[in-house]
């Protein structure tokens, strides 16, 4: 029997290939290969999907990160306040500007916890990362309010959350800014790699404009240091066709996490909580365990995939030991990566496979 795969994105391929050959090529024979008209469609097209006013489309999720904090005015000497457990990314945006990112715990949902996000602000402080962890949106209503009361930023990572929704609003569009993923297993992801800028701010959407160009508007004059961050337009091409589908995938989705939802119970198994007023887009299906290697190799043995996400925290990483964190500083973070598993998670898989992996999961013994 074929394992049930933890992702498979040929599944997807199949739905659009022919719509990418032949847009692909009108993007060859236009040769419109860095930036240009595909990228500029594709932007106008995400930016009214998020119900934002602008969107920049760069090469990278951390590039977007990185561009949206300098937009911002951040850099050294100042505190950004970022969650424990997200993809280490969230952080490199920080640290790429030469500020400090300062590490929180989360909530019950894994997502930043509004109450120890407000106890870090600093007179350092200049922004909160908002994190939509797995694509659940996080609390942005409490975490915007702090923000405003304390006259600083609210950065929404939503590289994991295309399409979510947190009170009828997208996600993208509700911070200051935001910075998406495209990585290709995204729910909304390029054929390569790829990320993108939504905001309400045009001065800050043409900050990035320039800044992922070298630092220019005309060509070969540079009006500060920039960046060679890019879109490319074949990219933008696959962004725009997927961006049609993207409603009725997250729907596959959620019907995915509605099987499991329903159909796992199992004493060992922490299933994911869903914040209210969300509507989550599940770019992963996270559950916890006490002994997360054994349920592992237990679904290994029932021919079912998984995989981690993130089996270490960002304050105990090495690459940020000079900022002294230890091991309890952040007991709920630590405690989600020593016993998360992601179980298979994409919109494509079908009833079988649905139900094999959920009575794996119900025959784990420990």
């Amino acid at each position: 029997m074929e394992q049930v795969p933890f992702l498979n994105l040929g599944r997807q391929y199949q739905q659009i290939r022919e719509d990418v050959k032949r847009e692909w090529d009108d993007v060859l024979a236009k040769t419109a290969f860095a930036g240009g008209p595909f990228v500029t469609r594709f932007e106008e097209a995400f930016a009214h999907y998020c119900q934002a006013k602008y969107a920049a489309g760069v090469n990278t999720g951390t590039s977007a990160l990185h561009l949206a904090m300098l937009a911002l005015g951040i850099g050294p000497g100042d505190e950004v306040i970022v969650p424990g457990n997200t993809f280490v990314a969230t952080a490199w945006g920080v640290s790429y500007c030469g500020a400090t990112p300062v590490f929180v715990d989360c909530d019950e949902y894994y997502n930043l916890d509004p109450r120890a996000a407000e106890a870090a602000i600093t007179p350092k402080t200049r922004a909160i990362a908002g994190v939509h962890l797995y694509g659940q949106p996080c609390r942005l209503d409490e975490l915007k309010e702090i923000a405003s009361r304390h006259q600083i930023h609210l950065i929404e990572d939503a590289a994991q959350a295309h399409g979510a929704l947190f009170k009828d609003q997208r996600v993208g569009s509700i911070g200051d800014i935001s910075a998406f993923s495209f990585y290709p297993g995204k729910n909304l992801g390029a054929y390569g790699e790829g990320g993108g800028i939504t905001t309400n701010r045009k001065e800050w959407i043409d900050h990035i404009y320039r800044l992922r160009n070298h630092g220019s508007e005309e060509r070969y004059y540079h009006d500060e240091v920039g960046y060679n961050m890019r879109m490319d337009g074949l990219q933008a091409t696959v962004l725009e066709i997927k961006l049609r589908h993207l409603d009725n995938w997250n729907d596959g989705r959620r019907e995915v996490a509605k099987t499991y939802l329903e159909g796992i119970d199992n004493s060992l198994i922490t299933l994911p909580k869903v914040l209210p007023d969300t509507v989550p887009v599940w770019h992963l299906f996270v559950v916890t365990t006490p002994h997360r290697d054994r349920l592992m190799k237990h679904l290994q043995s029932r021919g079912v995939q998984s995989a981690l996400h993130y089996p270490v925290p960002c304050h105990l990483q090495k690459a940020y030991a000079s900022l002294g964190y230890s091991k309890g500083d952040l007991p709920k973070s630590e405690a989600l990566a020593s016993t998360c598993v992601s179980l298979p998670m994409f919109a494509e898989l079908t009833l079988e496979e649905r139900s094999r992996v959920v009575d794996a999961v119900n025959s784990y013994k420990g």
